[in-house]
């Protein structure tokens, strides 16, 4: 019989995300509400080589769930990748008592994770958070939700600009080569055409679509570009409509980095409060090195190991549904 969990640790890992000081703050209340300690490491996987660790309590959390970004801290560490300064951490964890770990983190953070049990045995719980949502093993990543509201509301504005002085506007969002946030944005504002990593074929359809407007005489046309679509970006992908379309006068908007910050939506701290309470749960009922997420509306435990290994991916039938609405 496994030994009872008396202290859990806590730490982000790699990009923010809005949400993560959600679920932070439903980790320690959980713990504490279960009688168990609760360490935050500071700092991600640098902050646990280091033994970064501060111990919190239900004041510690207070007033966070409405803030974006992590009170605890992230970091990229390239130190984590090599097995020597992984040990380190691992014997910083037993030095300070440590019998399991809920990491908050995107795929990278989990493939090390992943790494980390298969070689120290400390049992590891993963809650999903990138703005990308394209983490195999649920539904919906912390942070996707009010990123696509803070992209779509920035599109929103756009519109007005592109209707007053009859512009096509190129508006890239982010999302790496997965097309999630550019497809639920596309969609929700209605946009011309939606570009996806996903569809190897976009300009061609883009050029049929904007013959289609030119014809019917749209005083506007606003595209949506994922930032991963079109080898060279969104300016290579302007560049060839401008030396086909002279009548166009064209604009580029890079929305950038604005969409991981801001307050988190409602939907963001909700299922972050729900991942970070199942969290504490599943390492004191002795699960391990598993993924909590949310699939059809179900709480659900994915191994480390099938989350390293696989991908979320966009329903391409929400592609079609985008391009009959903007016929």
């Amino acid at each position: 019989m496994a030994e009872k969990i008396k202290t859990i640790a806590v730490l982000t890992s790699g990009g923010d995300a809005p949400g993560m000081n959600a679920a932070i703050r439903a980790v320690v209340r959980t713990a504490i509400v279960k009688k168990v300690k609760v360490l935050a490491i500071n700092g991600g996987f640098e902050g646990m080589i280091e033994g970064n660790f501060v111990e919190m309590d239900a004041g510690s959390v207070s007033n966070i769930i409405h803030k974006g970004g992590t009170i605890i801290k992230t970091s990229r560490s390239p130190r984590f990748r090599k097995k020597q300064w992984r040990k380190v951490a691992y014997e910083q964890l037993k030095k300070a008592g440590v019998g399991g770990v809920v990491i908050i983190g995107g795929n990278g953070s989990l493939a090390g994770a992943h790494v980390f049990t298969s070689e120290f045995d400390m049992p590891f719980i993963g809650i999903p958070k990138t703005i990308d949502n394209d983490i195999y093993g649920t539904d919906y990543s912390i942070g996707f939700d009010t990123a696509t509201n803070t992209a779509l509301e920035a599109i929103d504005k756009i519109r007005d600009t592109a209707n007053s002085h009859h512009r096509l506007f190129f508006v890239e969002v982010m999302g790496r080569d997965m097309g999630f946030i550019a497809l639920h944005c596309g969609i929700s504002s209605g946009a011309e055409m939606i570009l996806v990593p996903e569809n190897k074929n976009n300009i061609s359809e883009l050029m049929e679509r904007l013959e289609r407007g030119w014809a019917r005489h749209k005083s506007s046309m606003i595209v949506v570009v994922a930032e991963g679509a079109v080898k060279g970006g969104v300016n290579a992908i302007a560049e060839k409509v401008k030396a086909k379309f002279k009548q166009y006068e064209i604009r580029i908007s890079v929305l950038g980095y604005f969409q991981r910050g801001g307050n988190p939506s409602c939907f963001d701290r909700f299922i972050a409060s729900l991942f970070g309470n199942h969290a504490v749960k599943a390492l004191l009922s002795g699960k391990r090195h598993v993924l909590v997420g949310l699939q059809n509306n179900q709480i659900t435990y994915t191994a480390l190991r099938k989350v390293s290994e696989g991908k979320h991916h966009i329903n391409k039938k929400l592609l079609d549904i985008a391009n009959e609405l903007s016929c």
